[in-house]
């Protein structure tokens, strides 16, 4: 972007802006740098008021390569150059800015979420020590994640954005197997257990949890892998080892610091109400086991409240629009923004959005003819101008004839056309303009290129491979759950409600960012109308995989308490209080890491951040408790049925967390109707 007082067409002005594109287009790695003084005083290159204009410049090479050239050329044009004031934006500029202020962001996020997390732990553990344990094992998750992104770069392209969402999984996941494998150490040992049996125990029982739930994260993230996208993909290489390298950490530095702390885990106990402690409540007094159980006694009207409700959360996800990322999702003062919305609001044309259609394998220069097609492409809807070695063409009619750079279009056997469009390129406008040019006959072989072609084709690609991704998450989700409880009904229902509230997600994503209700409450970013294509299906992902991690957890104790009485609706409240407040305090330190990312300048890591925080706290509560046990009650003893052969087969090769239970109490006797209720109530 370069302004003068002067005028940019004053005749001085207009020297020296020939000789800044001309020095500009010297640059080692500019492949060519084209100006409002170099195309004819264009129009379209100049601002409204007519004290700017733009030059725009092509970078040579792929990313690493066009980063390297900006970082040595930008500071020379950031300044006055040519007695000219001169700013330099557009993509590469926002590329590296965007980089800039997430490795930023990373470091704000973890000095804000940690002390918050450390004061949770207090009140969640009452105690110094134990509250610090689960804090070193995510330190020394997060840590290993980081040596394996580092090691990830040797052999491929990694997002720098998958740095954030990775330590955040890791710190997540590496707190929650934490959790439940010191609840379930405390519980054996406050139980009368010594330490090594303590320890024994946890590994058997949480410890097989614990892994079977990473086992099921890194599934929900191989997902991402089929999509021929690699910032896609980078997510799953970093996602899939943080998420197995987190329940490592848990199930063998853990038990190790449990060892040599021993009775001093109570160590540092704090936030007591008396000398003497009071006896725990009986068993039908706790509130998740009343929870549970008056859960049970109206199951279909909780249902259906609970379902409409999150069936009303989600109606905005049928208005989803999504698009690709741009120097928007920025915050106001990164300078690639500043010079992008000068663009938009005083310049009348969308250049640096052009869509580029070559023309391939035609005769010669001289010999081939592209007016007619040219003229054609200016009269579709949205095309402000079309230039090509032909000339600029608007309406159907020759606006100006090919001149000083012309040439540029040319080649031997090929030939491209610059279609500007008179909107918002990432647009739903772009998009449509995109099919225009596509559907109309060309006298060559032509195909489209620029940001609104790369929107299209992404999402075309996206949706192309989502039916695969889906059926990998499902199929290998179904299959593991499965083999954990021996059930075909309760694999089922973990899917259907999982599906459920993440489209109650989306709905307040969709809702908060995309219609822009959140606007201000989560920081300023730009009401776009649309959400970035990517938000969804990683949000999607990752959220599953934390959900099944819930269910894993819930189901473990449900099970367990199953294959002890035989009774449904015993095990269900059991299996309830057990965990309730476990998860409840799991999900509410993993929704804590996850809002730190509202912090973030990037506003799609906002939309991320609190499209993860309400999915793992929506699933906690609503889900967790109300839905399962609902459901459970409902389906009675269906809940843990499959065909005799997979019965047999599950016997034999199923996953359990407890030691085998006696054949008659484990699943094959009563556990339904009168009598179940009886031990309930």
């Amino acid at each position: 972007m370069v302004s003068d007082e002067r005028g940019v067409d004053d005749p001085a002005v207009g020297a020296a802006g020939a000789r800044l594109t001309e020095r500009i287009g010297a640059e080692d790695g500019v492949e060519q740098a084209l100006s409002y003084w170099t195309l004819g005083k264009a129009p379209a290159l100049r601002g409204e008021g007519g004290d700017s204009a733009m030059v725009l410049v092509r970078i040579t090479g792929d990313e690493d390569q066009v980063q390297k050239t900006l970082e040595r050329i930008q500071p020379e044009y950031d300044t006055t150059v040519e007695g000219l004031k001169t700013r330099v934006g557009g993509v590469a500029v926002a590329n590296k800015e965007i980089t800039d202020t997430t490795q930023d962001d990373l470091l704000l996020i973890e000095m804000v979420t940690f002390p918050v997390l450390l004061v949770v732990m207090l009140f969640v553990f009452r105690g110094v020590v134990a509250a610090l344990v689960p804090l070193l094992v995510a330190g020394l998750t997060i840590v290993s994640v980081l040596l394996t992104l580092r090691i990830l770069t040797l052999f491929t392209d990694v997002s720098v954005l998958a740095t954030n969402v990775a330590t955040g999984l890791g710190l997540g996941l590496a707190i929650d197997y934490g959790l439940i494998l010191l609840k379930r150490y405390r519980e054996e040992l406050h139980g009368g257990a010594d330490t090594d049996t303590a320890i024994a125990t946890a590994l058997r029982t949480a410890g097989r949890t614990v892994l079977f739930s990473a086992v099921t994260v890194a599934l929900a993230l191989a997902g991402l892998l089929v999509f021929p996208f690699y910032f896609l993909r980078s997510f799953a290489y970093a996602g899939i080892p943080t998420a197995l390298l987190a329940a490592f950490v848990s199930i063998t530095f853990l038990p190790a610091l449990l060892k040599a702390l021993g009775p001093r885990i109570d160590k540092g106990r704090i936030l007591r109400r008396g000398k003497e402690p009071k006896p725990p409540k009986p068993e039908a007094e706790r509130f998740w086991y009343r929870l549970a159980t008056n859960v049970m006694r109206f199951p279909i009207p909780v249902a259906v409240a609970v379902i409409g409700l999150l069936l009303l959360l989600g109606s905005p996800f049928l208005s989803l629009h999504m698009s690709l990322a741009d120097d928007r999702v920025l915050p106001a003062d990164t300078q690639s923004r500043q010079i992008s919305d000068l663009i938009r609001e005083d310049f009348s044309a969308q250049e640096s959005q052009a869509l580029h259609v070559v023309l391939s394998d035609t005769p010669p220069t001289g010999e081939r003819s592209v007016d007619a097609y040219v003229a054609k492409l200016s009269t579709l809807g949205n095309v402000a101008r079309v230039d090509s070695e032909a000339g600029s063409f608007a309406a159907g009619e020759l606006l100006a004839p090919p001149g000083p750079g012309s040439d540029r279009f040319s080649a031997d056997d090929s030939t491209y056309l610059s279609v500007i469009p008179k909107s918002e390129s990432l647009s739903e406008e772009g998009e449509k303009l995109v099919e225009s040019i596509r559907a109309t006959e060309a006298p060559y072989d032509a195909r489209v290129g620029g940001p609104a072609a790369e929107l299209v084709d992404s999402l075309d690609s996206m949706y192309d491979r989502l039916p695969l991704a889906l059926a990998i998450i499902g199929v290998t989700t179904f299959v593991l759950l499965f083999l954990f409880t021996g059930s075909l009904v309760l694999p089922l229902k973990a899917l259907v409600l999982n599906c459920l509230s993440l489209s109650a997600t989306f709905g307040v994503l969709v809702w908060g960012f995309q219609d822009g209700h959140l606007e201000g409450i989560v920081g300023d970013f730009v009401v776009t109308d649309t959400i970035t294509w990517t938000v969804p299906v990683l949000l999607f992902c990752i959220a599953f995989g934390m959900s099944m991690d819930y269910e894993v957890f819930l189901l473990s104790r449900i099970k367990e308490e199953w294959d002890r009485s035989g009774d449904n609706q015993l095990a269900v409240a059991r299996g309830l209080e057990r965990t309730g407040a476990m998860v409840t305090a799991a999900a509410g330190l993993i929704a804590i890491v996850w809002l730190g990312f509202v912090l973030s300048g990037i506003s799609y890591l906002k939309a991320i951040g609190l499209g993860l925080a309400v999915a793992v706290l929506m699933d906690a509560t609503l889900v967790r408790g109300a839905l399962v046990p609902a459901f459970m009650r409902l389906a009675g003893r269906a809940n843990w049925w499959a065909p005799a052969p997979l019965a047999r087969f599950h016997r034999k090769f199923g996953l359990r967390e407890a030691p085998d239970a006696p054949a008659e109490t484990a699943g094959e006797g009563a556990g339904d109707g009168e009598a179940s209720r009886e031990s309930v109530h």
